[in-house]
């Protein structure tokens, strides 16, 4: 099983990470937890984001790069869902082995995402407080996807993205 953790505050004004969502809609024994949907006023079900984290394969972390992180009811899951004494520690360890993907969009560009660009560094400097959280947990933790410039991109090159992720994503649906 896949499990896509969802989080996009305002979904109905993103082209990117819906035509992500899109591309991944029938990719067998995949489940979307939509967490803005899901959780408006913040309160996390963590039970029953555990339990359908349990049983996965992947972890796919789909959502928009918010302030060079990911958006707050991310930030508030990881809090309450990866949590010591289930996510790591003594008696955790119940993501240890599965794979963590990154799947994220950008308002910047590529070359936005450079020492000469508007933020100063490139993106790959941006991705360690995920990419250690995700380890921290046990997780194996995968190069991330990331979509630059995504409400610049045309529709047919989000539509390729959507099939480069996909593929990704299938890698660990056999």
């Amino acid at each position: 099983m896949i499990v896509v953790v969802h989080a996009h505050p305002y979904p109905a004004r993103s082209r990117a990470c819906a035509a992500l969502l899109a591309a991944l809609a029938d990719v067998p024994e995949l489940h979307v937890r939509s967490l803005y949907r899901l959780y408006p006023d913040f309160d996390i079900d963590a039970a029953a984001e555990r339990q359908a984290l349990e049983g996965a394969r992947l972890v796919v972390l789909l959502n928009p790069m918010y302030w060079y992180s990911v958006p707050a009811l991310l930030k508030h899951w990881f809090d309450v869902v990866l949590v010591k004494g289930w996510a790591y520690g003594e008696g955790g360890g119940k993501l240890a082995g599965k794979g963590c993907l990154w799947a994220v969009t950008t308002g910047g560009d590529d070359p936005a995402f450079s020492a000469e660009g508007r933020h100063g560094r490139p993106f790959e400097d941006f991705a360690p407080p995920i990419e250690r959280t995700a380890r921290y947990c046990g997780l194996r933790w995968l190069e991330p996807f990331v979509v630059h410039g995504a409400h610049l991109v045309g529709d047919e090159a989000l539509r390729e993205a959507g099939t480069r992720l996909r593929e990704r994503v299938m890698e660990h649906a056999r």
